[in-house]
C-alpha cells in the first residue's frame, strides 16, 4: 500500500469530517464525537437587552459554525480570561479609541478589535502546538516553551527540528569510529582526552576547565565507561528548560534560560545541515539580502565544510548575537575524529540567570574575537552586505559582521 502524508492539520480533517457527516476513528472523530462541541476561542462580544454574549468558534468546526453564546452557558475560564487580555493589549496601544460603542442599544466590539483577538488566539492555538511538536522531537529531557507578547507573529512557516547534524549528500559526519577507551572509572591514563594529546575538559563538578580554542574529547559509544561518565556532558544534550521568545526591539525570535545556569556550564549544541564552503558561499548571498546570519564554519583544522542552520536547526537557531555574550563556543568531537567535523557546543561564559537572554558572539572563532575588518569569510555569519547590530551592549561594535 502507499502512504502520502497529509498537509492539512489535524482540525481541518475533523472539519471535513464533521461537513461531510463522516466518522474516522483515527482523527478523534466518532458517532458518539461527530456532534460534540468544545470552545476553542471566543472571537467577539457583544451586549443584548442586558445580557453579555460571546461569538464562539468550536473546536474541530469551521467557522461558518460559529455561534453567539450566553455568558451562562460556557464554562472556559481561561478563554474568557485571553479575550479580556487580548482586547485591552489593542487597546493599550492606542490602535482604537473605546472599547465598546452603541448602534441601537446594542454594545458590540469595534470590528479591528475582534479581528486583533482573533488573530491572538489563533497565533496561543499556533504557537502550542508548535512547542508541543519541539518537546515531541528533542532528544533531552529539558523543556523547550515558546512565547511571544509582542506582536502576532506565530512559528516559522519553514523550520525543521533536528538533534543532530544533518549532513548534505557526499558527507559523512560519522567516520566510523570502532575503538574507544577502557576506563573503569574516567579519567584514567589512557583515556579519550588523553590519547588526542589533551587534557579532560571538564572538573569533577562536571563544569569546563579548558581555555576557549582548545578542543573537547568526550568518551564515545564504544568507551568501557558507562553513562554516569564524568566525560560525557555535550552528547546527553541541552540540561536546561529554555524559552524561545520574541524580542521586543527587533532582533526577531531568541532564547531565554528558564534556569540558573552557572559559569563554564554546557549549555546548548550548535546543529544544522552540514554543507560545503562552496554550498555555504552560495547560500551566503542569498541569506545577505535577506539579513539572515545562520551559517557557521567548521574552521577548527580546515575551512571545508560550514553547519547551515537556516531550515534544519535546534534551539540554536534562535539564539541571538551580542558583542558581549554569555555563551561561548568550543570544538567537540565525541563519534568522529574527523578533525574537518566537530560539534559546536556553546558554555556559558558567567553565571546566567534564570529569565536571562542567551547570546554568544556570531564573529566567534575559537579564543580570538575577529574584528568586521578580518572576518570575511571566517565568522559564522559569512556575510558581506554588513548587518546593523542591536545587541545594546556597551563594547558593541555596532554590526554584526
Amino acid at each position: 500500500a502507499w502512504y502520502v502524508p497529509c498537509l492539512a492539520s489535524l482540525e481541518t480533517l475533523q472539519e471535513l469530517c464533521r461537513k461531510e457527516n463522516l466518522t474516522c476513528k483515527s482523527i478523534g472523530i466518532t458517532n458518539r464525537s461527530l456532534k460534540s462541541y468544545e470552545v476553542e476561542y471566543l472571537c467577539d462580544y457583544k451586549v443584548e437587552e442586558g445580557k453579555a454574549y460571546y461569538l464562539v468558534k468550536w473546536k474541530g468546526w469551521p467557522e461558518s459554525s460559529n455561534t453567539w453564546e450566553p455568558r451562562k452557558h460556557l464554562n472556559c475560564p481561561l478563554l474568557i480570561q485571553n479575550f479580556v487580555r487580548d482586547k485591552n493589549e489593542y487597546l493599550s496601544r492606542g490602535r482604537e479609541g473605546k472599547a465598546m460603542k452603541v448602534r441601537n442599544h446594542v454594545k458590540t466590539l469595534k470590528p479591528a478589535i475582534a479581528d486583533y483577538i482573533v488573530k491572538k488566539a489563533k497565533q496561543r492555538i499556533a504557537l502550542q502546538r508548535w512547542k508541543e511538536e519541539l518537546n515531541r522531537k528533542k532528544n533531552h529531557r529539558a523543556m523547550i516553551l515558546v512565547e511571544n507578547t509582542v506582536d502576532l507573529e506565530g512559528p516559522p512557516l519553514d523550520f525543521y527540528y533536528i538533534n543532530e547534524y544533518k549532513p548534505a549528500p557526499g558527507i559523512n559526519v560519522l567516520n566510523g569510529i570502532t575503538t574507544g577507551c577502557e576506563c573503569a572509572d574516567c579519567p584514567a591514563e589512557k583515556c579519550c582526552p588523553k590519547e588526542a594529546g589533551f587534557i579532560l575538559a571538564y572538573n569533577k563538578r562536571k563544569k569546563l576547565k579548558i581555555q576557549p580554542g582548545l578542543p573537547i574529547y568526550e568518551c564515545n559509544s564504544y568507551c568501557r565507561c558507562g553513562p554516569d561518565c564524568p566525560n560525557r556532558i555535550v552528547q546527553k544534550g541541552t540540561p536546561y528548560s529554555l524559552c524561545i521568545f520574541r524580542t521586543n526591539n527587533g532582533r526577531g525570535w531568541g532564547v531565554k534560560t528558564l534556569q540558573k545556569i552557572k559559569t563554564n556550564s554546557f549549555v546548548m549544541e550548535y546543529v544544522g545541515e552540514v554543507i560545503t564552503s562552496e554550498e555555504a558561499e552560495r547560500r551566503g548571498q542569498l541569506y545577505d539580502n535577506q539579513g539572515n546570519t545562520y551559517l557557521f564554519d567548521l574552521d577548527y583544522d580546515s575551512d571545508e565544510f560550514t553547519v547551515d542552520a537556516a531550515r534544519y536547526g535546534n534551539v540554536s537557531h534562535f539564539v541571538n548575537h551580542s558583542c558581549d555574550p554569555n555563551l561561548q563556543v568550543f570544538n567537540v568531537f565525541i563519534d568522529n575524529l574527523d578533525l574537518r567535523l566537530p560539534r559546536i557546543a556553546l558554555f556559558s561564559t558567567r553565571t546566567i540567570k534564570a529569565g536571562e537572554e542567551l547570546t554568544f558572539d556570531y564573529q566567534m572563532k575559537g579564543s580570538i574575537d575577529l574584528t568586521s575588518d578580518s572576518a570575511e569569510g571566517l565568522s559564522p555569519s559569512k556575510k558581506r552586505i554588513r548587518t546593523v547590530c542591536k545587541c545594546g551592549a556597551v563594547c558593541c561594535r555596532g554590526y554584526l559582521n
